[in-house]
């Protein structure tokens, strides 16, 4: 799993999910070849070569006429999920059907948005119209038994890259339980209905690519999961209401509707005010808030910045906020690596005139709402941004909780946001440091030394096994930790960990 990691750990999200799906198709090219599947190689390729073009086309012009940034990525994925969905052309008459469903799903992100953010999974939104309109609606052919083993493959990758495994989870149930529900009150063959719905369906194929959707997916675990259940229930093929039956797309376009009704409805449109060197290759870029915005301290959001020569990671990154909502600014605190992506790359080149786009705030990685729970924040390097939110939070609240945060830098000259941190120190907030590199320690430190490990938390905080412990950092520091405190007795329920998607 190690490696696995590491692979997932250099490889953005969306650039994920592209990879799985071209996998699929050329499987399903080379299935098709050997005829395991009635689909000819040349028509599958046709097919989403001609989505691509038209969406494209469709994108590019809806960007210039609402001047919105667009990400190539997510153009490709779309067509390419509906290459998958929709049938393969069988005739040129079908050229006209596959035009208007690429159109649909593209114009859909800028006419079907509310505040510049787009309500519907465009694919679905998109076959639920052409449905309506042509009389003509998916197929879902990705689902059958010769593609199953790619299908779930690639799907396990991409659940454990994102971390919904308790989202599938609950919609894996929640549809198959009321596809049982259906059969046994219909007196069919339970095992049958079952078997066909798990090897002859797109249950997978829906779960996996669709219903994960990052930009039309709940901000938080617990309604995730309440969305999860009304997309599983929906999802039953039987379930109806009088002659009413739903379908894969209708049944998320309708948590589509729950989803945008329960999350933050931000989309900003952001320019750079300032940008600060705080240590070593590291800036804070702060942007300017025309009006406040409603989070909490430790979410993240996920972050576009249109640039020229994208490399193969894209122009979108995910970055916890490391201001506090007391503030009337976003705050960025980022590090940098040469030679770097070009999106840092063209982050440092920002200016006052370049605009960046500020989207699905999220993220669970926050204060719980018990204020007298213990905790003990672990930070690495860059890592220590959502504890600045939190403690800024806090010091403007006045707010005294039992915190020790724990700090660890390879030297003195890295370490960031010592003002927050000291004003922390007034609400009896425990600020500890520590530096690994033994070579380079100042003349009169005072902090700690050498890597966190049991015997510094046993030594600095022996009420350790009663506390909380929120860990943020680079990922082997938190995997690495998190077996510390295993190590320790600490059960997996007191350990939170930072993750976003999209981590490089």
């Amino acid at each position: 799993m190690d490696f696995i990691d590491s692979f997932l750990n250099r490889t953005t999200m969306y650039r994920l999910v592209l990879y799985y799906l071209i996998v699929m198709l050329v499987a399903a090219g080379v299935l098709g070849y050997f005829n395991l599947l009635p689909y000819n190689p040349w028509s599958i390729a046709f097919s989403a070569l001609f989505l691509v073009a038209v969406s494209l086309i469709v994108n590019a012009l809806f960007s210039r006429v609402f001047r919105a940034p667009t990400n190539a990525e997510s153009v490709y994925i779309t067509a390419l999920i509906l290459a998958l969905i929709v049938t393969p052309i069988q005739q040129y008459s079908d050229l006209v059907w596959l035009a208007w469903v690429a159109i649909l799903a593209m114009s859909s992100k800028y006419i079907l948005a509310i505040g510049s953010k787009h309500v519907f999974n465009p694919v679905a939104i998109a076959v639920v119209l052409t449905s309506i309109g042509f009389n003509q609606s998916a197929s879902w052919w990705v689902g059958n038994l010769p593609l199953m083993p790619v299908v779930v493959v690639g799907g396990l990758l991409v659940a454990r890259k994102i971390r919904r495994e308790d989202m599938l989870f609950y919609f894996f149930l929640s549809a198959l339980l009321t596809m049982s529900a259906f059969t046994f009150l219909s007196g069919h063959s339970l095992p049958t209905a079952l078997a066909d719905a798990v090897l002859h369906s797109s249950l997978f194929f829906f779960a996996f690519v669709m219903l994960t959707e990052p930009l039309t997916t709940p901000p938080v675990k617990s309604l995730q999961i309440a969305y999860a259940v009304i997309v599983g229930v929906l999802f039953a093929p039987q379930f109806h209401v009088g002659g009413f039956y739903t379908t894969p797309e209708i049944a998320l376009v309708m948590g589509n509707i729950f989803s945008y009704l329960v999350s933050p409805k931000q989309k900003l449109i952001l320019h750079l005010t300032d940008k600060i060197l705080i240590a070593p290759d590291t800036y804070d870029f702060v942007f300017k808030l025309s009006r406040p915005i409603n989070y909490r301290p430790g979410q993240y959001m996920e972050w576009t910045l249109p640039h020229n020569q994208i490399d193969d990671r894209g122009n979108r990154r995910y970055f916890t906020l490391a201001s506090s909502p007391t503030e009337d600014n976003l705050r960025l605190g980022i590090k940098f690596n040469h030679p770097g992506s070009s999106f840092k790359e063209a982050m440092l080149k920002m200016d006052p005139h370049t605009p960046v786009v500020g989207a699905q705030l999220s993220g669970d990685f926050t204060l719980p709402r018990d204020k007298s729970q213990k905790l003990v924040f672990v930070a690495g390097g860059i890592g220590i941004t959502p504890f600045r939110s939190m403690l800024k939070f806090l010091i403007d609240k006045g707010e005294r909780r039992d915190i020790v945060l724990l700090y660890s830098n390879r030297t003195a000259d890295e370490i960031v946001y010592r003002d927050v941190f000291d004003a922390a120190q007034s609400l009896g907030i425990k600020i500890i440091y520590t530096l690994t590199d033994t070579a380079q320690i100042p003349a009169g430190w005072t902090g700690q030394t050498g890597r966190i490990g049991s015997e510094m938390i046993n030594k600095l905080i022996p009420d350790y096994n009663r506390r909380i412990f929120y860990l943020s950092g680079p990922h082997t520091l938190v995997t690495g930790f998190t077996r510390t405190l295993s190590d320790l007795g600490i059960p997996q329920r007191q350990i939170i960990t930072d993750f976003f998607p999209g981590f490089v």
